[in-house]
């Protein structure tokens, strides 16, 4: 099993998503509505995989099929929906890597982490303890991706759930 690796906050990361977000942007073009910066490496500050999550919201669902054989055509590794209508690609760079999601402009999961990053980013404290809890779920894991993740759910939940009230 690949040992899971949280490290902290790397201050190039947006600048990383910048150039593949450019990339992307001119993959898809006009059927292209936003490109969002997700996951741990969207929050200043915090510690994370190495990996730069971002989701490319279509302006229509009826892009998608179109959009992920472009993807797919690119430098990308297809990996298919996720069972949330959104279509997962990654692509690996010496110390890094990239995992690309496509979707539609209301796709729930989609909103979900988005209120899951941007409380992270207006909750400092929020963000240490999901920080100290990906480290002890990665030191216990012993490559175990099934418990690592599982073991987030909870705290995942129920940061969308605070997130949600507060709108």
């Amino acid at each position: 099993m690949r040992a899971i690796k949280v490290v902290d906050y790397d201050p190039s990361w947006p600048r990383l998503f910048a150039e593949i977000s450019t990339e992307v942007s001119a993959l898809l073009g006009d059927c292209l509505l936003s490109i969002d910066h997700i996951g741990s490496t969207s929050v200043a500050g915090l510690a994370a995989k190495p990996k730069i999550d971002l989701d490319a919201v279509m302006i229509s669902e009826a892009f998608l099929p179109a959009a992920i054989e472009v993807v797919r055509a690119a430098d990308f590794v297809f990996h298919g929906d996720t069972g949330e209508q959104r279509w997962a690609f990654t692509r690996d760079r010496e110390g890094y890597g990239f995992k690309l999601y496509l979707c539609g402009p209301n796709n729930r999961a989609h909103r979900e982490r988005i209120l899951f990053r941007d409380y992270l980013r207006d909750h400092t404290e929020r963000a240490k303890a999901y920080a100290d809890l990906k480290r002890q779920l990665a030191a216990e894991a012993d490559g175990d991706w099934d418990f690592y993740t599982g073991g987030k759910t909870e705290f995942v939940s129920e940061t969308v759930r605070l997130a949600a009230s507060m709108m």
